[in-house]
């Protein structure tokens, strides 16, 4: 049985189990995004990445051939309790680390960037079908102190915040968020 949220609702003896099967990562974080507009927590979306058409069949509605007019930066911004927020969205097969070749140079500098102005910057990983919050800063110290070409996944258990899953929004990545960067307010 499925529900609204996409989430499945499984039988196994007398236990019911909720999975996010074919939910991908950013399914889930669109759905929290609405969810957060809905209630007027925070105005955050997905940003598109900027196309040339080249080729359209408008009766159809369908692009032929397009480019990729520059470089995007992150999947995600907005605004949350008068903080710039952005953030990328990953997800890794790799049961045992997460490569860094997943982010490129360029997303990089961006990430230094919001740093620099204050704003709020993250990832949210998928790994062994968890969902961690890899802060910016922490992001850029383990890049300058390793010489690692992935991060560990016994990384993300002991040094990111984990995101548990819940009826709705089932990635309420904010609340982690609101311990991260406005505890104590």
């Amino acid at each position: 049985m499925f529900y609204p949220t996409g989430m499945k609702k499984e039988y196994q003896s007398n236990v019911i189990v909720y999975k996010n099967r074919g939910m991908s990562l950013e399914s889930l974080i669109n759905d929290a995004n609405e969810f957060y507009l809905e209630n007027d927590t925070a105005v955050i979306y997905k940003k598109p990445t900027p196309i040339g058409l080249i080729d359209v069949d408008y009766k159809k509605g369908e692009i032929k051939k397009a480019y990729f007019k520059e470089k995007s930066t992150f999947d995600y911004n907005g605004i949350y309790r008068g903080k710039y927020i952005d953030f990328e969205a990953k997800e890794t097969k790799n049961k045992t680390s997460f490569p860094l070749s997943n982010i490129h140079k360029h997303q990089f500098k961006h990430l230094e960037r919001i740093i620099h102005h204050k704003g709020i910057t993250f990832l949210i990983v998928s790994i062994n079908e968890e969902y961690y919050i890899l802060k910016g800063e922490d992001l850029l110290e383990f890049i300058t102190s390793s010489k690692r070409k992935s991060i560990p996944y016994s990384y993300f258990k002991t040094n990111c915040y984990k995101i548990e899953t819940s009826l709705r929004p089932v990635l309420n990545y904010l609340k982690i968020i609101d311990k991260i960067y406005f505890e104590g307010e």
